[in-house]
């Protein structure tokens, strides 16, 4: 009888880990639905088109781009298909010394969408300095700011598609709440088996993550801004520096957002979901890229927190689907403890079924297909893996680069 307590406490003790860890990954996927469903609530949007246009203002919207060939032409195409947003607009497609055919698809584009009806200008942004240290797309913007002569600007990336309402609908409601820099989040989008397993939980851990209470707060020294889409009033972009005062600055988007605020200027942060979609890779090569670069300085820079939620993510999103077959297997092998295997079971499936529940939320509220849900747990594996090489890559520099670029 002794002997076997002995034999099964260990086991007992294991099956008691194992169902908390269940636990645990639905705890935490319960709180992220109930997390989402009150930011998006509260979150301020996009307002809808104003009757009249703005009078009495300027706009230039900047496209810097590297190696964008796959992607300028439909971006390029959507902003010039634009709703006349003011009376005095122009476009500029800043190329950043690409390598690829960027700046011929975006000259051929510029023709076929009529730009000469609209004021379009490419710009070779050229080397850069010998000796100094730039980084990412802040070069390209710099220079496009030597051209800028209109009261607001707003830049976006080549992978961002516009509503023809969207350019209309941001001026207006940034000159309306007399904001300095007018910040949209933007819908992710996904075409890439990667990005199926992936961006649907980052947008969930974003969205989550997003301050955006704070950041519209003047009060809180808290501040975000979404890089792909910042409208700025030109005066307070200058008065902070721009992009040259943060030329090596890697994540440039929140350095932005944080100048605008630190400097006692206006910031707003919406939800532009039914304005501006992203989609930010096209394989998985470029993924890992993109989120090794982003993880770690995302996360302030801070290592814990960042291979923290990198556990987290696994616990939450992968564990149900290890957790489930491990069960049935144990169920058939440890009869003798058939009760904790069917808890573990049963919890695996609750997780995995929150899982679908969080997709179908995506769904009904971003328009987001429930394509390949059921990867998510081969998604949480591959974020995991992406929070510790994040930080060796941002600390150690080696492998840390963007398009090929070198970061460090």
């Amino acid at each position: 009888m002794i002997d076997s307590f002995l034999v099964l406490d260990p086991l007992l003790i294991t099956a008691l880990l194992l169902v908390a860890t269940a636990f645990a990954a639905c705890a935490g996927l319960l709180i992220a639905l109930l997390g989402l469903q009150r930011v998006f609530s509260i979150a301020p949007c996009l307002e809808t088109a104003p009757e009249l246009d703005p009078a009495d203002t300027s706009l230039c919207v900047v496209i810097p781009a590297y190696n964008e060939a796959d992607n300028i032409g439909p971006c390029l195409a959507s902003v010039l298909a634009s709703d006349t947003p003011c009376r005095d607009w122009q476009v500029l497609v800043v190329d950043d010394d690409s390598t690829d055919l960027t700046t011929e698809t975006a000259m051929r584009t510029a023709t076929e969408s009529n730009a000469a009806e609209r004021p379009f200008e490419l710009l070779r942004a050229g080397p850069r300095p010998a000796g100094e240290r730039w980084v990412g797309k802040n070069w390209a913007c710099t220079r496009a700011m030597e051209q800028v002569s209109s009261h607001w600007v707003l830049f976006i990336d080549a992978d961002v598609r516009l509503q023809p309402e969207a350019l209309r609908r941001a001026l207006a409601q940034a000159i309306r709440e007399e904001a300095d820099l007018f910040s949209l989040a933007p819908r992710l989008g996904c075409g890439c088996l990667a990005e199926w397993m992936v961006q649907p939980i980052m947008a969930s851990l974003l969205g989550l993550g997003f301050p955006i209470e704070a950041t519209n707060d003047p009060a809180s020294e808290v501040a975000f801004a979404a890089g792909p889409f910042m409208l700025f009033r030109r005066s307070a972009y200058e008065a902070i520096g721009g992009h040259r005062a943060l030329a090596s600055e890697v994540v440039e988007d929140l350095a932005l957002a944080r100048g605008i605020k630190g400097g006692g200027f206006r910031l707003r942060y919406l939800l532009g979901l039914d304005a501006v979609d992203l989609r930010m890779y096209s394989d998985l090569p470029s993924l890992w890229e993109g989120w090794t670069k982003n993880w770690l300085i995302g996360l302030d820079r801070d290592v814990a927190k960042a291979l923290a939620a990198a556990g987290v993510v696994v616990l939450m999103f992968s564990a149900p689907w290890l957790l489930l077959p491990s069960a049935l297997v144990l169920l058939w092998l440890l009869p003798q403890l058939s009760l904790w295997w069917l808890l573990l079971s049963g919890l695996s499936l609750l997780g995995i079924g929150q899982q679908l529940a969080l997709r179908f939320w995506q769904r009904r509220r971003f328009d987001v297909p429930l394509t390949y849900w059921w990867l998510m747990g081969a998604g949480g594996l591959l974020l995991g893996a992406i929070g510790p090489v994040s930080v060796w890559r941002t600390l150690t520099g080696r492998g840390w680069t963007w398009k090929g670029r070198q970061l460090a």
